[in-house]
Order: structure tokens, then sequence, then C-alpha cells
């Protein structure tokens, strides 16, 4: 499963704290695009897609959301919940986002810019490139 949680470093004092995010030095690529996910509800579920070589780091800078991760062999759960945490995930990992916290706002860095032709949108589709890219 090509995915992990990486602690941000936290500066701060008596005025507030500051996380800086870095291209190569503690996110693992040069970020290319960056955009905000906002005004979800609990019941609904995002994602539901994979990306063929794009890589993302998601942090929750408010509220908690359930990450479903999924490398066409193994399924894990992930919980992000806090702002100084981001949740890494490679290429081609199935992702479903659930269980959002009223409020939750998410904030996701990626590797790539915006190519539709770079999703994949449908499960089974996704399975059968999997088993072709890796000969299972």
């Amino acid at each position: 499963m090509d995915y992990r949680l990486i602690p941000l470093k936290v500066f701060g004092d008596e005025r507030g704290k500051l996380v800086p995010i870095e291209s190569g030095q503690n996110i693992p690529f040069e970020i290319k695009r960056v955009y905000y996910i906002f005004d979800t509800l609990p019941e609904q579920v995002r994602g539901q897609h994979a990306h063929r070589s794009l890589e993302q780091i998601v942090i929750a800078m408010d509220g908690a959301c359930q990450f479903v991760l999924d490398d066409g062999k193994t399924r894990e759960e992930v919980w992000l919940n806090r702002p100084d945490v981001g949740l890494y995930i490679g290429k081609n990992m199935w992702r479903e986002m659930r269980h959002f916290s009223y409020g939750c706002k998410l904030v996701v860095l990626a590797s790539e810019h915006y190519d539709e032709k770079e999703y994949i949108r449908n499960y089974e589709d996704f399975l059968k490139e999997i088993h072709e890219e890796y000969g299972t």
C-alpha cells in the first residue's frame, strides 16, 4: 500500500501556530497544484477514483473524515483529523472519502496539474489496470 501519514512540524507560541509546507522538504514531490474541499456532508462519499501517476498529500485543516485506500489487493481505512498530519497517497491507489464531520475542510497538495486522462473513475477499470500493470 503506497500511503503513509506524514507528521508536519509545528512552530508556535502564544500568538498561534504555523506549519510550513515545502516541496522537497516535508513534501516528497514538487507541488504543482493545490486545492481544497469544504461544505462536505457526513452522509456523502467523495473521491471514488484513482490516479495513474499523481501523488497527493491531504491535510484536514478543520474537522475530520475517513479515507478508504485500496491498492487492488488490500483495503485500509485511515482517519484524518489533525492539521499537523498529512496523508500521502501514491499513484495507483483507489481512494474514497467518507464520514465527514460538519465543517470538515481538506487541503490537497498534488504532484501534477489537473488532467482528466490521469483519473481512473470506475473501480472495475482500476482493478483491471492494476492487475495488467503488475501482472497479477
